[in-house]
């Protein structure tokens, strides 16, 4: 296992977060607020959004473990001794914990790239663990970053064997994230559901509009005046998963295919790592097709 330090926000120590969703009602706030300050933890963040349409209640809190008189093997079910009562759905995750992803890509590197870097500069909390693609192109530029490198080449015939071949892969890393570094393969039903919320892929167009094959030629020939890119949840239904970031960029008249396809790589870099940061530090709760983003 990597040994690298990351450059995460330090609060004096490390933190629990906690994601909850529930039945908007009274007392939510005060109650888990009230339960953190009786036994000593404190709170150093905490954001809430009300979705009025639905009449759900969301919240990210984050506080100190030093000072909480409850171990982390106690803290989970003394924590739901007052939410479950409340129906409220509690993620809990600490940030000294060692996340683990798995980065897929086809023959295209800038995502790849970009992912690498960052993780070996210390600004995406988490190892890589492998990377996979259905080319060779890629196997450069993780043996550059000392990444494993594993080619899983797929037909229509053995789509099959070679999703059930990166499941495996993921499993046994321990992987609990997969990122679509432009990765240019459908994915099957059964094979997003078994990773539900848990991959991320980035769209070469700003969804909804654009979808499917040529987006920026669709995009020049409709005269656009900003291209975009969408970083998003992997569903069964193609390009439609819970959206977790979003980015344009202006363009003019004077800007061919080829110039919309470079200003769009750099797009796609930039929110894909967003994207895999705001994931990995649990800012990102999927409600639904859509998500409530805490930055």
């Amino acid at each position: 296992m990597s040994c690298r330090q990351y450059a995460v926000q330090v609060f004096n120590g490390p933190t629990a977060r906690l994601l909850i969703s529930a039945p908007d009602r009274p007392g939510l706030v005060a109650a888990v607020a009230g339960f953190l300050a009786e036994h000593g933890a404190s709170i150093v963040e905490a954001d809430q959004h009300t979705d009025h349409e639905e009449a759900v209640f969301f919240q990210r809190i984050e506080f100190l473990l030093d000072g909480c008189d409850l171990s982390r093997d106690a803290l989970p079910g003394a924590l739901r001794q007052v939410t479950d009562p409340l129906g409220m759905h509690v993620v809990m995750r600490y940030s000294d914990e060692i996340r683990r992803i798995g980065i897929l890509a086809s023959r295209q590197t800038h995502c790849l790239y970009d992912l690498l870097s960052r993780s070996a500069e210390g600004e995406l909390p988490a190892d890589i663990a492998f990377v996979a693609s259905n080319h060779p192109d890629c196997a450069e530029a993780a043996e550059r970053f000392s990444i494993p490198f594993h080619h899983l080449p797929v037909t229509p015939q053995t789509k099959d064997a070679q999703e059930a071949a990166v499941t495996a892969l993921a499993e046994d890393a321990g992987v609990e994230l997969l990122v679509l570094a432009r990765y240019m393969q459908i994915l099957s039903t059964d094979f997003v559901e078994h990773f539900a919320s848990q991959v991320i892929n980035i769209h070469h167009s700003f969804l909804p509009a654009f979808v499917g094959a040529r987006p920026y030629h669709q995009a020049y020939e409709r005269g656009v005046k900003v291209i975009g890119v969408t970083a998003h949840y992997a569903t069964a239904d193609l390009d439609q998963g819970p959206i977790i970031e979003q980015a344009v960029a202006p363009v003019t008249h004077r800007d061919g295919p080829d110039d919309l396809i470079r200003m769009g790589r750099d797009l796609e870099t930039v929110v894909l790592a967003r994207a895999v940061r705001l994931h990995l530090t649990d800012r990102v709760l999927v409600h639904g097709r859509k998500t409530v983003v805490f930055t």
